[in-house]
């Protein structure tokens, strides 16, 4: 189910909240627009979920690899970010406020669904949830053995990324996937920005080490 807005649930929103004349929120840093949400403008918090929704759910899927699971985080992400609209406040860059929200969100879940995880092991051929293509579909240019190679490295590196201790594997997440910073990063793991260098080394040294039959190849 698309979410927007207005498909937020459970929340009781008052009409004089639309912008009376049309905002041209592209024009508007993140952190801008989310300060008109805290200032009552419902059709700009509409805009975050839309221009958020899938790098969000693409984020919560290489969490909980599901798409509907995927969904259904990224849903609550943005109704805790309407109910905290009124503790925004522009300090941080938006996407940092906003991944902190899903990195505790989608942690909290991982730990009480550990018993669960074995269930949701990940299709091959199961679409990115950000494109719709599926991943490792081979390309028309490839051999059967090119398209049988890249298939299991593709499952190698997701193997062990889930392998990965939690705060280096939501390192990585965010490093590689949602391309923040070392800055950012930092601040949604409550880090230091040379601790997070060193967090992200040892998970590529680790991955690297762990993958290089397949590096090597």
């Amino acid at each position: 189910m698309a979410v927007t807005g207005d498909a937020v649930a459970g929340l009781a929103r008052p009409a004089r909240g639309r912008a009376a004349v049309p905002v041209a929120y592209d024009s508007l840093s993140d952190a801008h627009v989310m300060l008109r949400v805290k200032a009552g403008d419902d059709a700009a918090f509409d805009y975050l979920v839309e221009k958020f929704r899938r790098p969000l759910i693409g984020f919560m899927f290489r969490m909980a690899h599901n798409q509907a699971l995927a969904e259904e985080l990224a849903q609550e992400v943005f109704l805790r970010v309407y109910r905290s609209r009124q503790t925004y406040n522009a300090d941080a860059k938006f996407t940092t406020w906003l991944y902190r929200i899903a990195t505790n969100l989608a942690v909290n879940h991982a730990r009480d669904t550990k018993h669960e995880r074995a269930e949701n092991a990940i299709s091959l051929d199961e679409p990115d949830p950000e494109t719709g293509i599926a991943p490792d579909v081979a390309d028309a240019a490839m051999t059967a053995e090119e398209a049988m190679l890249r298939r299991e490295r593709m499952a190698a590196i997701r193997k062990q990324v889930d392998a990965l201790p939690e705060r280096q594997r939501m390192a990585v997440l965010m490093h590689k996937y949602q391309e923040m910073d070392y800055r950012q990063i930092a601040e949604v793991l409550h880090l230091s920005e040379s601790a997070t260098k060193s967090l992200l080394f040892r998970a590529y040294e680790a991955l690297r080490e762990r993958l290089k039959e397949f590096v090597a190849s």
